[in-house]
């Protein structure tokens, strides 16, 4: 077809029409759209400016095509018809009101027309209340390749190149192979280079047309890695913050294949990690600590692995610890059954979950674990809670003292000690700092640039005035509070109900955290703890936490596995999406998903007690476990 362009969905010469090379439509949900027991003149048509009084409205009462106190329901299919799709009709017999020189647009083209097809202000003022009657659905004219007709219409050994970019990796790079037409060699040996960059990290199981928004924080960081490994360029500096994130074992032995072939092209390869795997392989260790937050910020080793291994330090304890495999497991209470799952690369799965014990759910990334319990799981048992490292929906103001309820508390106990009201100590209140509305900072936005986030000036950072900070409590003011740590503020304080709080907070190890600091500052760990918190109170529910150990130090996870302990003594139901090896030890049962990815992927492996996984040959995690239980 002469040029490249004509493949490519971003390009006009070869992007579908119909859907301008995304592969989804935007279709009105004709049931959300129609209350089909009103008739046009009680409000029928549930669209916003289509209602009674609504001037859209008028087209369609005036227009002499309708009773309007006919109710949908009984209209034949000919009215629906005239009603929904319609469209530039001349009117023989209208009402007088009716513009004479105007044609009939039925509702769906008018409002294709005025709000999915149009960007403007309207369309954006009605932006929310319109996403209640639009789904998003695959483009029936290219079925979601994106590409049009003359485009799809070239094949190169009987495939399109849709139906390659939707074949897994490995398989398209067994298709690659078998191109042998000369003027094709140096194309084809670069792209089986690249896909075999792919495979050799583990990301063997993806498509090219995966959608960049679908995948894992892990699988987006290794597409990067895979785009160096491609380039000629050395003595760069690579930083890698926890490439090991959401990957098995078996996927980060790949990992540090990849790193070491980036160092061994000349360049620098700096890795913030805590996965034991990939901190054996450094050829230099800067160890920070002692602890965290402000019991931090030192370097406290820097050298080989053996000097770390007898530092003394926290990471260095931890990596000469002795791991065990849990002998006194727990006895189920009942079960929860998941009947023929099908999901995505699921192969018709049953399986039995146990109630009342801790469940880590394995397999190696790709494998199926997440669709299994998080998808497939509340289907059957829609009362599972999640905690995950989602961002908590609030606003600027919320913290960890406003999302525990202790900040209540506190504003209470300045009120009764100064004699004044509680609302002089909120972020919304009089009391709050006049230029940056009680946030301590403010927020410049330049159209060019990302917004500019400065310490308030007025204020410098406290949040509130003058006035309002001359109020003590036992010597403090509000805003020295909330600059507290969760460690701080357990030593101030001696009220119950917020010593109660705090102490669930120090049990999920974020004693470093300050009582004020903004929630939407905090990782995703650090929102998973909260919320793991905030559950410890809770009795006789059935959770899920989805790899609880991203971003944890070997410390945390030990505290980790105490605090969900705790939620299963009593009487809930856990279950853990995982990798880390330690907590595979310590689960009462084993629930392994495999063998591979993708769709090699999707079967039960294993179900059983975690010394019986180290005994199944066909378990990639058992593989690892058992190396694992005996390097030591």
């Amino acid at each position: 077809m002469g040029s490249t362009i004509v493949f490519s969905f971003n390009n006009p010469a070869g992007m579908c029409g119909h859907c301008q090379g995304l592969g989804k439509i935007e279709a009105i949900d004709i049931e959300r759209l129609l209350d089909k027991s009103k008739s046009l003149n009680e409000g029928a048509i549930r669209f916003p400016t289509f209602e009674p009084g609504g001037w859209r409205l008028t087209r369609y009462i005036h227009s002499g095509f309708f009773d309007n106190d006919k109710k949908i329901k009984d209209y034949f299919t000919e009215e629906l018809e005239l009603l929904l799709h319609a469209d530039g009709i001349k009117v023989t017999n209208p009402a007088p009101e009716w513009h004479k020189t105007s044609l009939y647009e039925g509702l769906i083209p008018r409002i294709e027309r005025s709000f999915l097809k149009k960007e403007d202000g309207e369309k954006v003022r009605y932006t929310k209340k319109i996403e209640r009657f639009v789904s998003r659905q695959v483009c029936p004219h290219c079925h979601g390749t994106r590409l049009n007709d003359k485009a799809l219409s070239c094949k190169i050994n009987g495939k399109s190149i849709a139906e390659c970019a939707d074949m897994q990796i490995n398989e398209l790079l067994d298709f690659v192979q078998s191109v042998h037409a000369p003027v094709a060699t140096t194309i084809v040996s670069e792209l089986m280079n690249r896909l075999q960059h792919m495979v050799s990290i583990g990301l063997d199981y993806l498509s090219l047309s995966r959608e960049t928004s679908t995948l894992s924080g892990g699988e987006a960081q290794r597409i990067k890695m895979v785009c160096q490994l491609g380039s000629s360029l050395t003595d760069l500096a690579y930083i890698f913050d926890e490439p090991s994130i959401g990957l098995h074992p078996h996927d980060i032995s790949k990992i540090n294949d990849l790193m070491k072939l980036l160092r061994d092209k000349g360049n620098t390869v700096l890795i913030v990690e805590h996965d034991p795997d990939m901190i054996k392989i450094a050829d230099h260790v800067i160890d920070m600590g002692p602890g965290a937050g402000i019991q931090g910020g030192q370097i406290v080793y820097q050298g080989d692995l053996q000097g770390l291994k007898t530092s003394g330090t926290l990471t260095g304890k931890y990596l000469s610890h002795t791991p065990e495999l849990k002998s006194d497991v727990r006895t189920q209470k009942g079960w929860l059954s998941i009947q023929n799952a099908a999901l995505h690369n699921l192969k018709n799965v049953s399986v039995k979950i146990p109630k009342g014990i801790m469940t880590v759910v394995t397999g190696v990334a790709g494998s199926g674990k997440s669709t299994l319990i998080n998808q497939v799981l509340p289907q059957f048992y829609p009362e599972t809670v999640f905690i995950d490292q989602k961002g908590i929906q609030a606003s600027k103001r919320s913290n960890i003292a406003t999302f525990t309820g202790i900040f209540d508390i506190i504003r209470k106990l300045f009120a009764e000690s100064n004699g004044v009201s509680a609302s002089l100590f909120s972020f919304n209140s009089q009391g709050a700092c006049p230029v940056c509305k009680g946030l301590g900072v403010t927020h410049t936005d330049l159209a060019f640039m990302d917004t500019i986030v400065t310490v308030c000036e007025e204020c410098h950072g406290n949040r509130y005035t003058d006035d309002v900070l001359r109020y003590k409590l036992r010597g403090k003011s509000i805003s020295d509070v909330l600059k507290m740590t969760v460690s701080e503020a357990l030593d101030f304080f001696q009220e119950k109900k917020i010593l109660t709080v705090l102490k669930r907070l120090s049990d999920v190890g974020i004693t470093y955290i300050s009582l004020g600091q903004p929630l939407n500052t905090l990782s995703g760990g650090e929102l998973q703890r909260i919320k793991l918190a905030s559950e410890l109170q809770n009795r006789g529910q059935i959770y899920v936490l989805d790899e609880p150990s991203t971003g944890l130090h070997m410390a945390d996870i030990k505290q980790l596995i105490g605090v969900m302990d705790r939620l299963v003594e009593r009487n809930s139901t856990l279950i853990a999406i995982e990798h880390n090896l330690d907590i595979i030890c310590k689960a009462d049962w084993i629930i392994d998903l495999g063998p591979y990815a993708g769709q090699n992927g999707g079967k039960i492996v294993f179900t059983g007690l975690p010394k019986d996984l180290i005994k199944c040959k066909n378990s990639m995690t058992g593989n690892h476990l058992k190396k694992y239980v005996m390097s030591v």
